[in-house]
């Protein structure tokens, strides 16, 4: 048996003490007991607890693998979430205003995706375990919207139906504005016989459209979300900010960031989270690179009333990102990509010299790299937000205003 102080938290939400040694569901300050194999005490008696260690809110977050941090208090989660981002912006020599961390509400999240199997007495539907294939039934799940965790029996109906024996499905759930948009991956082929019983299944749970490996399997309605004076149907199983609220703050700031200027370019725009909002007051140019988000945008636009010119390019901005050239007539840039970053298009950022930058990001590391080619060019880091909108895990959203001198 091995005993061990934990010296800190690592950016996977293990403790970490000196070796070093991994050790799940701890925290800084404790001392724990165990057996280490492989550099990791993977079932550590906790002999001091931290001040910061909480009751997890959830039954289920001992055998769930979907939440890392549901023993440590929020306000514990809350700092060392921006320490991880000011970290991030330290390695590269840079020190910036942190604001006020937004967190979203439990039980808020709209959108989540769920592993579903036929068992010898059904079916089962839930997350996995840690690191492990086993899928766990999460009834009770602190994190998803009522209406989510209700909808999992009829993921398991959906198992049933279309899950072969020894597969698993993915089911992402979307909680729209007018109904569950159901989108699912590796099921069974879609022939006649399952295609009459996904239309009895969405009639007895009135969902408006069930989708099958990314094509339209059954569509009662249209599921929609409502940006800004927009309603837009977007793609299945497509990207949006996991809560209502955290893309509430996460538009509360661009909106700042932006605010005065008259062209506004939105890069990585999505189906329009910010670009629709931005074009109620500003004359907006929305560049993606995945078709169906940009066609869910532009139907977004063209079903809104009262707002400035918004037009649309399909543009690979990692191979082909906008030129100084093209980046000169705009006043500010909102700029979203993926967990990658976005270092080429940063770079002509830089080199244009647009006035002002609205930087969102969901990685710091990325973010931090991303920023310090702006910083270097002459930009300055105003101040920093981070938007917790995904409660007692390791990620955190963030954004930041840049702006030259």
């Amino acid at each position: 048996m091995n005993t061990l102080h934990i010296e800190r938290l690592g950016h996977q939400g293990d403790g970490i003490a000196p070796g070093p040694v991994y050790v799940p569901g701890t925290l800084p300050g404790e001392e724990v007991t165990g057996e280490i194999s492989g550099g990791v005490m993977a079932a550590p008696k906790i002999v001091t607890p931290s001040p910061d260690r909480v009751k997890a809110p959830c039954s289920h977050a001992k055998s769930c693998g979907g939440c890392q941090l549901q023993h440590a208090s929020e306000p514990f989660v809350a700092d060392w979430k921006v320490g991880v981002v000011r970290q991030a912006l330290q390695a590269h020599g840079i020190v910036a205003e942190m604001r006020l961390i937004q967190t979203s509400a439990p039980r808020s999240r709209r959108r989540a995706s769920f592993s579903a199997k036929r068992t010898k007495k059904g079916a089962l539907a839930g997350f996995h375990m840690k690191g492990s294939d086993v899928v766990v039934a999460v009834p009770h799940c602190q994190l998803v919207h009522p209406d989510i965790a209700a909808a999992l029996p009829m993921v398991e109906q959906l198992a049933t139906l279309a899950a072969s024996r020894k597969g698993e499905l993915s089911v992402m759930l979307t909680r729209t504005d007018n109904g569950l948009d159901v989108a699912v991956r590796g099921g069974k082929p879609l022939d006649a016989q399952l295609q009459a019983d996904l239309g009895d299944l969405s009639r007895q749970h009135d969902l408006p459209r069930i989708s099958w490996d990314g094509e339209a399997a059954l569509l009662s309605r249209p599921p929609f979300l409502r940006i800004g004076k927009a309603r837009v149907v977007t793609p299945p199983g497509a990207f949006l900010q996991a809560t209502p609220e955290g893309e509430a703050a996460l538009w509360s700031a661009v909106q700042e960031i932006t605010r005065g200027a008259s062209r506004v370019a939105d890069l990585f725009a999505g189906c329009g989270t910010f670009a629709l909002r931005l074009a109620e007051t500003a004359t907006v140019h929305a560049v993606e690179g995945e078709a169906a988000m940009l066609q869910a945008l532009d139907e977004g636009k063209r079903n809104a009333q009262g707002l400035k010119p918004l037009s649309i390019e399909r543009r690979d901005l990692f191979r082909n990102p906008m030129l100084p050239e093209e980046l000169a007539r705009f006043g500010a840039v909102v700029i979203d990509p993926p967990r990658a970053g976005a270092q080429a298009q940063v770079e002509q950022i830089a080199l244009a010299r647009v006035p002002r930058v609205a930087h969102v990001s969901c990685n710091p590391v990325s973010f931090a790299r991303d920023c310090a080619t702006l910083v270097a060019a002459g930009y300055r880091l105003d101040w920093v937000q981070v938007v917790d909108q995904f409660r007692w895990s390791t990620h955190a959203e963030i954004v930041a205003s840049l702006s030259l001198g």
